[in-house]
């Protein structure tokens, strides 16, 4: 073996093992994104809720005009907007799930034409 294969098997080796720790990598990256997609998508519903229960509270007859009440109902609104902002995160997840809901309605539509076939 002449010193250029040596050196190019060394180079290639190398390479090899940096890919492949890029990859792993890559994917721990995106398995930690998809989490965080999940948790935002999940802490916009319990602030929407939190929004439309304050706003029920509000609208009672017993509390209605509460000042205090009113500056929280705002505070939950503004706070709900700028969770908004971060709406291109958790829709991430959100495509995934609509995909996956998707394929099980199409495979129970397709069980349900078999079954009245067979019939």
């Amino acid at each position: 073996m002449s010193r250029l294969e040596i050196i190019l098997g060394i180079v290639a080796t190398i390479s090899i093992f940096f890919n492949i720790g890029l990859i792993l990598y890559v994917k721990a990256a995106i398995v930690r994104l998809l989490s965080i997609s999940e948790e935002l998508g999940d802490f916009q519903q319990m602030v929407d809720a939190f929004a439309n229960h304050v706003k029920t509270v509000y609208e009672l007859e017993m509390f209605y005009g509460d000042e205090t009440l009113k500056n929280l109902l705002e505070h939950a609104r503004s706070f709900n907007e700028q969770l908004d902002t971060f709406e291109y995160i958790y829709s991430l997840t959100e495509i995934e799930e609509e995909t996956r809901l998707d394929d099980n309605e199409n495979t129970e539509s397709e069980q349900t034409q078999e079954e009245e076939e067979e019939r």
